[in-house]
């Protein structure tokens, strides 16, 4: 009956991870999404100082939480409408 459980449990830890995944995945694209608007729009005729090209390393090494922010608040700044957010 043990074993019946711990399987259990484990089968439902495993099929969680996905939507964990999906969850990453959606930051990775929103922040990606971001970086893109802000190179194609707002480009180099901004004076951010090094927060911009902070917040897109931190994008781009996973720090999602870190990046985000600052990209939409640049973007606001520059009177850029944000991409959506999927």
């Amino acid at each position: 009956m043990r074993k019946i459980a711990l399987t259990i449990a484990v089968l439902g830890s495993i099929a969680s991870l996905p939507f964990a995944s999906f969850g990453q995945s959606s930051d990775a694209k929103y922040c990606q999404a971001l970086t893109d608007t802000y190179r194609r729009v707002v480009g180099s005729n901004a004076a951010s100082g090094d927060a911009v090209p902070v917040a897109m390393a931190k994008c781009a090494a996973g720090d999602y939480a870190a990046g985000i922010p600052v990209l939409e608040q640049a973007l606001k700044d520059n009177k850029v409408t944000l991409p959506a957010r999927n």
